[in-house]
């Protein structure tokens, strides 16, 4: 049995986006490649409103894919292809940004928690001008599986496969057929869910203290490990742990981001600035 190691640690960094709202960048920026086909995991929580109530006011995207997965709060979706999505707990929404999307994510409350993830992740080439789109996932539209020993998962996208189990998820894409759990570990717990030798593999502990087999020691909340590509990866926890593993197959082309435009090459990115700014980006 060969297992995956651990080939870097990352600890989220505090910032704010949209207009002003606090959150955590867990990894995103410098150096995509490392994380490619995934390029940023935003995680925002906060039972202030100061912090989020501002929201994310109209604005574009060009060249890849969002996935907002909401674990308190709800949120309000519009964008320029008329739709409106409300985001609640439980909920995931699916953009694919493409030749380009202008939308707004703003808060449908006054009070109380707000919580959740934004991932970015990368289109193809062949992919980044090609129609966009956008699904609401409600929660009673995700799968969520309980495994033997208390083990539960939430299946976002892609296929799980452990402890003798298969279940596909809300979600499945192409060509990065991206795989994101949610899994839910009890003091205890263990669960060793199968990724394709190749995939890039990313865990992100978000509550308690998890163990990874092969790993000196427990990896508490707030830590991004980056996986080898090869082998197995075997989970445990202790006192319970709540965990993002999110897979996918890199894509291996030149990443060019400038705010929000993801592309292949510097030229690319100034088209893009120059459609945005002419009114443009959308139309295609």
């Amino acid at each position: 049995m060969t297992l995956r190691t651990v080939l870097d640690t990352h600890i989220g960094q505090a910032t704010s986006d949209g207009a002003g709202v606090r959150l955590t960048r867990v990894f995103g920026g410098p150096g995509p490649e490392r994380f490619d086909p995934f390029l940023m995991l935003d995680e925002f929580g906060s039972d202030n409103p100061d912090e989020y109530i501002a929201g994310f006011p109209a604005h574009p995207h060009r060249g890849f894919e969002t996935v907002t997965y909401m674990l308190e709060g709800r949120m309000r979706h519009e964008d320029h292809m008329g739709n409106v999505g409300l985001l609640g707990a439980g909920g995931v929404q699916w953009m694919t940004a493409a030749r380009g999307v202008i939308h707004s994510e703003m808060p449908e409350q006054e009070e109380g928690v707000m919580r959740g993830f934004q991932l970015w992740l990368n289109l193809p080439a062949k992919a980044k001008l090609g129609p966009a789109g956008y699904r609401d996932i409600p929660p009673a539209e995700i799968p969520r599986v309980r495994l033997e020993g208390g083990v539960e998962v939430v299946v976002i996208a892609g296929q799980l496969r452990a402890s003798g189990v298969e279940q596909a998820g809300a979600v499945q894409r192409p060509d990065t057929e991206p795989l994101y759990l949610d899994l839910h570990l009890p003091a205890g717990g263990a669960v060793a869910p199968a990724v394709a030798d190749g995939h890039r593999v990313l865990l992100y502990v978000y509550e308690g203290s998890l163990s990874l087999e092969g790993h000196p020691q427990p990896v508490p909340a707030g830590r991004l490990l980056r996986l080898s590509e090869q082998g197995e990866v075997r989970l445990g926890s202790e006192a319970g742990a709540k965990v993002l593993l999110i897979a996918g197959r890199p894509l291996g082309e030149p990443i060019m981001q400038y705010g929000p435009f993801v592309m292949n090459s510097r030229e690319e990115i100034e088209q893009a600035m120059r459609d945005f700014r002419a009114g443009t980006l959308t139309e295609g």
